[in-house]
């Protein structure tokens, strides 16, 4: 999958510690350690270790993965282990981003203690951006206000179903130079095959959200424009985003993301689609 992203041009590529408890950092960089290092931009993430001793988190359900947990952990120690823990797995000797991963219960030692590392590292020039990575717009504001950010991760906040990002975060973030990296534009499942069962932030979709979805199928339809296209598509519109984020459990996942990135869109469709 990631020789055929390669194949296909891509050239900046995300993981997390998180992602398979391990799994994903060790199969990623199996890939690219096969690579010219200075062609691919790579990010993972620093806020959750992985440790043998410590309970299953029932919000993750990931199948045959290293018998290890996730610890949430964003002190300034906790993230330098992370670091080298994560560049062990990747084999690699740098990343080129690093997010501080879904750090929503615990602002405060996230600024204190992992931005803070992150910052050394920038500084030091070991990593070129720091980031967060979260399923909300309200804290990477305040990040944003507080900080010095290169750079954030947004999972499912602007896309053709959710525009919370563009309240406020995405405004400021274009003021400020800081470049949005647009994640979850399926919003989990909903955009990609919207109807009954339908999934959206990781849970089934609430009737209401499933009868807009269907309202945008209906609409692309008419201009002949698959869904999955369009939402693919959304995030690029606005000057704050400089990279839409798909994840993909396949080749063929791979080879239809990019060709609906690829799919021309009618210049009237947007405007329906917003409405």
């Amino acid at each position: 999958m990631v020789e055929a992203a390669w194949q296909a041009g891509i050239r900046f590529f995300d993981t997390a510690p998180l992602y398979g408890h391990g799994l994903a950092e060790r199969r990623l960089g199996e890939v690219l350690r096969t690579k010219p290092r200075n062609e691919f931009v790579l990010a993972t993430k620093v806020g959750r270790l992985l440790r043998e001793d410590a309970p299953p988190d029932p919000s993750q359900s990931y199948k045959g993965v290293p018998a290890v947990n996730p610890v949430f952990d964003f002190s300034y120690d906790g993230v330098m282990r992370s670091v080298e823990e994560s560049l062990t797995r990747l084999g690699l000797d740098r990343v080129d981003v690093l997010h501080i991963h879904d750090p929503d219960d615990h602002f405060d030692e996230a600024l204190t203690g992992a931005y803070r590392a992150l910052d050394r590292l920038r500084k030091e020039g070991s990593i070129k951006a720091v980031g967060a990575g979260m399923n909300q717009a309200e804290m990477p504001a305040r990040f944003a206000r507080e900080a010095d950010f290169d750079c954030f991760l947004l999972a499912g906040r602007y896309t053709l179903l959710d525009r919370t990002g563009a309240l406020e975060l995405l405004p400021l973030c274009e003021e400020r130079g800081i470049a949005i990296i647009a994640g979850g534009v399926f919003n989990s499942g909903i955009l990609a095959n919207p109807g009954p069962g339908a999934t959206f932030d990781y849970r089934a979709a609430p009737a209401d959200l499933v009868r807009q979805a269907e309202r945008l199928h209906a609409t692309c339809e008419r201009h002949g424009v698959e869904l999955k296209a369009a939402a693919i598509q959304f995030p690029l519109r606005h000057p704050a985003v400089a990279s839409v984020l798909t994840g993909c459990r396949s080749v063929a996942e791979v080879e239809e993301n990019v060709r609906m990135f690829q799919v021309p869109i009618p210049g009237a469709l947007w405007p329906e689609l917003d409405a």
